[in-house]
């Protein structure tokens, strides 16, 4: 019986590692489609691949909760992934600034 127990808590533990150890912090602004479909929960490459363009046409998102305007992309799959979701607006993507003259780095005086 207790060989059992042992087996019955060791598959347990096993089939929730991989939702624990893969679903991680995924910047919107900055990931790649690639990424976004392996980071977060229900987001296959279709609906990663509308993230970035939506980004790409409109600018970086200001909160996870502009995930909705993405084609495809609901109030369920946002929930499921709200504490993944992260929107560094600092670090937003280049192509996000579309349009925008770039900064140029001061020369370093050395």
């Amino acid at each position: 019986m207790k060989r059992e127990y042992r087996a019955l808590v060791q598959a347990l533990v096993a089939s929730l590692l991989p939702a624990i150890a893969w679903a991680g912090p995924v910047n919107v602004n900055t990931a790649d489609a690639a990424t976004l479909a392996s980071e977060l929960d229900g987001i296959g490459p279709a609906k990663a691949q509308a993230i970035v363009e939506y980004r790409q046409q409109n600018g970086p998102f200001r909160s996870a909760d502009d995930l909705l305007k993405v084609q495809g992309i609901g109030e369920r799959v946002l929930e499921q992934n709200r504490g993944n979701i992260r929107v560094d607006k600092s670090a937003a993507a280049p192509a996000a600034t579309k349009g925008a003259p770039a900064a140029k780095k001061p020369a370093s005086g050395g």
